[in-house]
């Protein structure tokens, strides 16, 4: 049990890493501070960038058994803070408006109570993952060859949920978040006069076609198997200027199924209509792919022992509000372990995730590291 002196420390460096936001791919020195404070809890090993700037701790009972991830997130947000707190972020642009910090330092938190009670067998994995909001870091820690050594057997995450009621845990088996991906079009025809359109090949035909077009493959609905939503996020067509007609054009599109499976059919029929749209008009198309998040489905098994864990300490939970369609990449830690994704309420009114005025609630870190040390010691005992 974590006691007031561990809630002072912990609460502290929360606020430490709020001021100090890293964003995807550059969190250096968050991974840094992490391993800092891992180093005082004496894990049996710490494998540093994993899969860019990831970083696990290795709690290893030194006898047989399961290994056992816990994952959080060390990246922050791209979006200005707007707080009066004195923790608020000292780098302008940047925000852990997403509560990463906050989830970190539950992680952190189960490091200090698994120091003091090891795990009767198996291994816990403590894992610090980097880029998580924009898809590429689950992927990545996966990919890295040193991870096959920390494979787990099952893998859990927390994540806090604005809208819930304060402790509450919504989680469910099955579906948790929708996979997506931004789909990148580019168009490139051939500048002219204003005055002579006729001169040149302009995009702005194909754009206004590509438009509806891309948005009708998918209007979202029920989030059953056949889900599929596609949102226009940006556009941009040639140069702000009065005298020339343009040649680029840029589309940004959001795909959105509910499963992996679906993905790869919405992504094709999407590119097919732009390079239709693009021979008929006499363009150039090329395509790129960003913030690529595959599904989060919870397993049913893991999804049972976190259900014990919170019967067992009288935590509220249930699956209002689920599935979710926003992204989570937490799924890729499920394509080999038995997985389970938590949705820790903040407050029914809590500021949005991603919202500029958003700050994690320290007293979230103690319901979080308790669930997490309870999966533990059910799991190894």
């Amino acid at each position: 049990m974590l006691s007031n002196s561990d809630l002072v420390e912990l609460t502290a460096f929360r606020r430490d890493l709020h001021r100090r936001p890293e964003i995807s791919g550059e969190e250096l020195e968050t991974a840094k501070v992490i391993c800092a404070a891992l180093q005082e809890l004496n894990p049996t090993e710490i494998l540093k960038n994993l899969g860019g700037h990831g970083v696990a701790a290795i709690f290893d009972s030194g006898k047989s058994g399961l290994t056992v991830l816990f994952r959080a997130e060390l990246d922050a947000l791209p979006i200005h803070e707007v707080s009066d707190a004195p923790w608020r972020s000292e780098i302008d642009g940047k925000g852990h408006l997403c509560g990463h910090d906050g989830h970190m330092t539950m992680l952190l938190a189960l490091g200090r109570l698994l120091s003091r009670q090891p795990v009767a067998n198996g291994r816990v994995i403590l894992m610090f993952q980097p880029a998580e909001e924009d898809g590429s870091g689950a992927r990545a820690v996966v990919a890295d060859p040193r991870f096959a050594d920390i494979a787990p057997e099952w893998a859990f995450a927390i994540h806090n949920e604005p809208g819930k009621p304060f402790g509450f845990v919504a989680t469910r088996a099955g579906l948790m978040n929708c996979a997506s991906q931004g789909l990148q079009i580019k168009l490139t025809g051939k500048t002219a006069h204003a005055a002579d359109p006729q001169d040149g090949v302009s995009p702005a035909f194909a754009v206004s076609e590509l438009i509806p077009a891309l948005t009708a493959l998918g209007k979202g609905g029920a989030l059953d198997e056949n889900f599929r939503l596609v949102t226009i996020t940006h556009v941009n067509i040639g140069e702000p200027t009065f005298g020339i007609a343009p040649a680029d054009a840029v589309i940004y599109a959001t795909l959105r199924t509910a499963f992996d499976d679906g993905m790869a059919s919405v992504s094709t029929q999407a590119k097919a209509l732009a390079q239709d749209a693009a021979a008929r008009h006499g363009l150039d198309v090329v395509f790129d792919v960003f913030d690529d998040f595959a599904a989060s489905v919870n397993d049913a098994d893991a999804t049972e022992v976190a259900l014990k864990a919170m019967r067992t300490l009288g935590i509220a939970h249930g699956n209002e509000g689920l599935p979710m369609r926003a992204s989570e990449d937490f799924g890729v830690f499920g394509w080999d372990a038995k997985a389970a994704m938590l949705c820790l309420g903040p407050g029914v009114d809590y500021a949005a995730l991603h919202n500029p005025d958003y700050d994690f609630p320290d007293d979230l870190i103690p319901i979080g590291a308790a669930i997490f040390e309870r999966i533990a010691r059910d799991l190894l005992g």
